[in-house]
């Protein structure tokens, strides 16, 4: 009798296989290289990536309210700056805003602009009011204080500050800089795919102190795919 995939239900690919592209997803190989690997068909390792990355988006999502201290940032991904437009006036790219809670983890969410409204949506959905929050200078983080956020400190870019006693940005910045660099050797992705890549590399960052391959088994032990 065949046995049950406790990770990969109602398919024809064996526990073992699975295991295995799992672990080439942990460290992070091309679908090509896999079923090189695995002797699985490229596009079984394509539909199986997609689908490991669809259970982690899903897992970032279910992500508790941050509390104690968190810095604030958006980032902008996509084709190269269109010139004379330049920072959050560039245009043709994907908005990305984000919460990092110092020395721990990163939460991220696709925004169509940065609009005091639209940040300040995001950060009451995902801040407990008692949180320390650290941003820049941007007028979209405007009235954080009125709103309940009594704990608001800035650093301003715009006055070549980049860091003070009170208040800088670093971690957030270390994520944007690991997230670009990895998506990079994509030579570009779909509009239609890119949410489930930066939840991927939401992912890896928090785990980045642990096993990603043994926490992605557990993840798709308790929500098989």
């Amino acid at each position: 009798m065949e046995q049950l995939n406790r990770y990969y239900r109602c398919s024809k690919i064996s526990e073992r296989k699975t295991r295995q592209v799992i672990r080439y997803f942990a460290h992070d190989l091309t679908a090509s290289k896999t079923a090189e690997l695995t002797g699985l068909t490229r596009r079984s390792v394509t539909v199986l990536f997609v689908k490991i990355r669809q259970r982690v988006a899903q897992e970032c999502e279910r992500a508790s309210p941050f509390a104690g201290e968190v810095e604030v940032d958006e980032s902008y991904f996509g084709a190269r700056r269109v010139r004379g437009k330049r920072g959050r006036g560039a245009s043709g790219k994907t908005i990305v805003f984000s919460i990092f809670k110092r020395n721990g983890s990163v939460y991220t969410e696709v925004v169509p602009d940065c609009r005091k409204r639209t940040l300040q949506k995001v950060i009451r959905g995902h801040v407990a009011l008692e949180t320390v929050i650290h941003s820049d200078g941007w007028r979209g983080y405007d009235g954080l204080v009125d709103v309940g956020y009594s704990k608001h400190f800035r650093v301003l870019h715009s006055d070549n500050e980049f860091a003070n006693d009170q208040s800088h940005i670093n971690g957030i910045e270390s994520f944007w800089s690991s997230a670009k660099r990895r998506l990079q050797k994509f030579n570009g992705i779909p509009t239609h795919t890119f949410y489930l890549h930066l939840k991927e590399c939401e992912y890896r960052f928090n785990q980045r102190h642990k096993s990603l391959y043994r926490e992605l088994v557990k993840l798709l032990e308790k929500h098989p795919l």
